[in-house]
């Protein structure tokens, strides 16, 4: 291309975008003109000192107004990269176009120019960008023998990154040896090399191409070669460049770690983080940026790679062994734990890497377990020292920090578990003073937490305590049922002894109504939604439920505890994660419930039913799956990367967060922690538990009786009345379940109505693919429901019928006994009178017998006699 002016009208492109930005072409046009007349000089000048003049004073304008920028970027980046191609030999006006490029390209204050709606350093970024050869042009000038020539390349690329970084990365991977020529000027001036490794630092973001190519051309040995020429973490920024060039070559790249640790090794990096001797006191800014970039390092090689590389999990068990092996537990327990002097986020730094140096790693696991801190005078179990830090912080990003470390510790970690859990028994009140610490095991010291008195100091501890207990129970039905037998001194005098689960029950209802003075207008307010300690608890109590019924028998046999609970889950005063953690304790109560009787699932439903209602419980769990929270461990986002621009701010905010109160913190950061992945992803599978179990108990009666033929025929030596009366027992039975199921029947066909059930389909769409499931296992239930009741009801007729007929039959019967006992009575009444008639005809023979002087008595002793004699004769 020929950029010569004559070739260019210059004027009618600076008029065209300056009346295109500002409205007003002529408000600009002497500045125009003027730019327009010092290009003119620079393209067509005939004197070379002239052309040189004419170039500072457009660098010079340039530097000055955005408006110039503006105008420059329209017209004057043919004619400067036509000097750079044709005028080599004239450093002079080379230095002065890469300069005045530069400065097109630096972004300006509002103070030196009108406020616009285009920023001109990025359109003139834009514009570079796309001349055609443009940054091969810039490439082959870093080769110039001239230092300010190089240098003001490296600017110039710099400043292209800030704007158009994918494209100037595509660019340079284009270009052959594009990549080799950026690592040669790590070995130039120290000037040289330090722009450099910050254009580095831009080019190796999210670029897997470029970060290979700079691995295989030593990026390792020559980083860590200026890291410690520079002083490690005593150094300057310089050593902060390294790291961040260091991190951009590993994050997300599996492949780079193991040519990290197979080759320069592990040592280099951890000698950045041991603090020298008489340092462990002093942490400027600056070094403390360097370690938090070392730890930053750290914890990417201890990630292993991205989550869906194959080989993440091995590459991470490999970077846990050979760290550990290299000592470095010892340096991230000196940062984060015993120097009391540095800043709070480096101490957070070093406990989360402790947290994934031990993680699913069994010997680094042993290796914390049985670590020892302090000195001959002074030592404690580095597990103690981390609960003290949890328990007594005023940071809160400090005790998650130091929470984490249990987490990490607990996880697939039964021995581990089982291990604190042994040392969990409460010692007497006057062993529990805050200075005897040290001289506690771990778990009276966790226990501890839950005995203090019932002030809002003392309800922060319980919650933190709490935190701490639920990674020690989770997944551990052994550490569950032995939580289950501690009992722990009453906070009340001359009171029994009190069951932890009861104690933690207290501090759950008691943080619904603790108060604290605003410090604003000293008024006291109630602590409801807005602090964390109600859904710190409520996790504790959902982890401990859970596959425990035993829990659940002893949580339900305080009516109190259920009372509270459906409260939670009724209640528009607490956040969507209170009431949302409560309903799901509720469902627990149900699927792991063991009772026979009055506290049976069956009854705990019928209690949700009457006293929140199944639409309200089953609007809790949507309320919560919407919730910020609950999406953002779903879909979490990207962590932050140390970058020159904000490792300061992140200093300084550490420091601010120093100065807070406790009860003046965000709840934020801690609600982040509950809602984990992997709790959120529990919470979900219990949901879809729940809501089965209920819809099982809505569908079935409570007592399953069922119709057998036996019952309806008479029992061997039963009488007729009472089998009757047993009929119409089984008959009533049937009834009242029917009538049970017929009234469950209708809150399920309510609820399935209300809930999307018979929804449209653009409300169906809305709800996805989980909704639509639940609404078809709920139109299941429901048709079970149906038939069940249909069943019945046949039943019930066949029953009847039966009953029918075997009351005809007995009516039948009772029928003919009467008349056979009025036959009898007629019958009887003629033989009486037989017998009358001939009892009067023997008296009166008698009479006359007597008259006639016959002995009566001898006559019929004679007959009888005689009639004896007769029979014995026929026999």
């Amino acid at each position: 291309m020929d950029f010569k002016l004559g070739r260019i009208n210059l004027k009618g492109v600076a008029q065209g975008v300056g009346g295109f930005v500002f409205g007003n072409e002529d408000s600009y046009k002497n500045e125009d003109s003027y730019m327009e007349r010092l290009l003119d000089r620079i393209s067509n000048g005939v004197l070379a000192d002239d052309r040189r003049a004419a170039m500072a004073e457009l660098q010079s304008l340039v530097a000055e107004t955005s408006s110039a920028q503006l105008a420059f970027g329209a017209m004057g980046f043919p004619v400067l990269m036509s000097v750079l191609k044709e005028e080599r030999d004239d450093v002079e006006m080379v230095r002065g176009a890469l300069e005045t490029m530069v400065g097109a390209l630096t972004p300006l204050s509002s103070a030196h120019g009108p406020k616009t709606e285009v920023q001109p350093a990025l359109l003139n970024s834009d514009l570079l960008s796309r001349e055609p050869d443009g940054i091969s042009l810039l490439l082959s000038l870093l080769g110039e023998e001239d230092f300010y020539v190089r240098y003001y390349t490296l600017q110039l690329l710099t400043a292209l990154c800030s704007h158009s970084l994918n494209r100037l990365q595509e660019a340079i991977l284009a270009i052959p040896r594009g990549i080799t020529c950026l690592m040669d000027m790590l070995m130039d001036r120290e000037v040289i090399r330090n722009e450099a490794l910050l254009l580095l630092t831009y080019l190796t973001r999210e670029a897997e191409e470029i970060q290979k190519i700079l691995v295989f051309e030593g990026a390792f040995e020559k980083i860590f070669s200026i890291i410690k020429e520079e002083g490690g973490s005593e150094g300057g920024v310089v050593v902060q460049d390294c790291l961040e060039l260091l991190n951009n070559l590993l994050r997300n790249n599996a492949s780079n770690q193991i040519l990290l640790r197979e080759t320069v090794g592990c040592e280099s990096l951890i000698s950045i983080l041991k603090l020298r001797k008489g340092s462990a006191y002093s942490f400027t800014q600056q070094k403390t940026i360097n370690l938090l970039s070392a730890l930053e390092t750290m914890e990417l090689l201890l990630m292993g790679g991205p989550e869906t590389e194959p080989g993440k999990e091995s590459n991470r068990l490999s970077n846990q062994t050979i760290l550990s092996q290299k000592k470095v537990l010892d340096h991230l327990l000196m940062l984060g734990v015993e120097s009391k002097w540095a800043p709070i986020p480096l101490r957070c730094s070093a406990l989360r890497c402790i947290g994934n140096l031990v993680i699913k790693h069994q010997q680094n696991l042993d290796l914390l377990a049985n670590k020892v801190l302090g000195d001959e005078a002074h030592t404690e179990p580095a597990l103690n020292s981390i609960l003290q830090i949890v328990l007594r912080t005023s940071d809160v990003e400090e005790f998650l920090a130091a929470e984490y470390v249990f987490k990490c510790f607990c996880e697939k970690n039964a021995d581990g578990q089982a291990m604190l859990a042994s040392t969990m028994y409460p010692l007497p009140a006057s062993n529990s003073t805050r200075d005897e610490d040290v001289n506690m095991p771990f778990g009276s010291m966790l226990l501890r937490g839950f005995i203090l008195s019932d002030t809002l100091q003392d309800i922060e501890t319980c919650c933190r305590a709490a935190s701490v207990l639920s990674h020690v129970l989770k997944d551990n039905l052994q550490c569950k049922e032995r939580m289950l037998k501690i009992e722990l001194e009453p906070l009340t005098p001359n009171l029994g002894a009190e069951s932890l689960l009861h104690r933690i029950m207290r501090y759950l209802i008691l943080s619904s109504s603790v108060k604290k003075v605003d410090s604003n207008d000293q008024k006291e307010r109630t602590l409801v939604g807005d602090q964390y300690f109600q859904p710190v608890i409520l996790r504790l109590l959902i982890i401990w439920f859970s596959d425990c019924p035993s829990v659940v028998q002893a949580f339900l046999d305080s009516p109190g505890h259920l009372t509270f609970v459906l409260e939670l889950v009724s209640s528009q005063s607490v956040s969507v994660y209170i009431r949302g953690l409560a309903a799901v304790l509720l469902g627990e109560c149900v699927i792991y419930n063991s009772f026979d009787g009055e506290r049976d699932a069956f009854s705990v439903v019928d209690t949700i039913s009457q006293k929140i209602g199944l639409k309200t419980y089953f609007l809790r769990f949507e309320e919560l799956q919407k919730s910020i929270y609950f999406i953002s461990a779903v879909c979490p986002p990207h962590r932050r990367t140390l970058t020159r621009s904000n490792t300061a701010s992140m200093i300084e905010i550490g420091e601010e967060d120093q100065t807070k109160e406790i009860d003046q913190k965000s709840d934020q950061p801690v609600l982040m922690s509950i809602f984990s992945g992997h709790f959120v992803n529990f919470v979900k599978k219990l949901e879809l538990e729940i809501r089965e179990s209920i819809m099982d108990v809505f569908s079935h009666p409570k007592s399953k009786v069922s119709a057998v033929p036996a019952e309806l025929q008479q029992k061997e030596g039963e009488g007729d009345a009472d089998y009757i009366k047993r009929l119409k027992s089984f008959v009533e039975k049937q009834c009242h379940e029917m009538q049970d199921l017929l009234a469950r029947n209708a809150t399920l066909a309510e609820y399935l109505t209300k809930t999307g059930g018979v929804a449209s389909g653009s409300d169906r769409n809305v709800g996805g693919g989980h909704e639509r499931e639940q609404s078809e296992r709920l139109q299941q239930a429901l048709q079970e429901a149906i038939q069940r009741i249909e069943s019945l009801e046949s039943e019930k007729a066949k029953i009847q019928n039966d009953l029918e007929s075997l009351s005809a039959a007995y009516n039948s019967l009772e029928q003919a006994s009467e008349e056979r006992q009025k036959e009898s009575d007629v019958e009887l009444n003629d033989l009486l009178v037989c017998l009358g008639q001939e009892q009067s005809k023997v008296e009166k023979l008698s009479a006359r017998l007597a008259e006639l002087g016959e002995d009566v008595d001898s006559l019929l002793e004679g007959i009888e006699l005689q009639e004896g004699a007769e029979a014995e004769d026929e026999d």
